[in-house]
């Protein structure tokens, strides 16, 4: 057997606690990515170690308040009403890399 892949064998276990919700609707979530929970779990670890860290940003708010949705809401409406519409991706591109000349 080539060194390389017996070194890849090589694996351990690790048991996580988690609620029966979690676990069901991330599995839901893998098997939809073609992969079961283990592969999945293998594939953060593996981002993990790749980036050094948490792959995705850790914060303490979970959604907008509800101060923040309003604001949101109030932009999305004047952009909505008086910002440029564009026909194409290509049209939209166009006009950015002109405004930056």
């Amino acid at each position: 057997m080539h060194k390389a892949y017996a070194h890849y064998m090589k694996t351990t276990t690790i048991q996580v606690r988690i609620d029966p919700k979690t676990k069901r609707e991330a599995g839901k979530i893998f098997a939809d990515l073609g992969m079961d929970l283990s592969t999945g779990m293998k594939v953060y670890l593996n981002k993990v170690v790749e980036t050094e860290g948490i792959p995705f940003a850790v914060t303490k708010k979970k959604f907008l308040s509800y101060s923040s949705k309003e604001e949101y809401g109030r932009q999305v409406a004047w952009a909505l009403k008086h910002g440029k519409s564009y026909r194409s991706a290509k049209e939209m591109t166009d006009a950015i890399l002109t405004e930056q000349d």
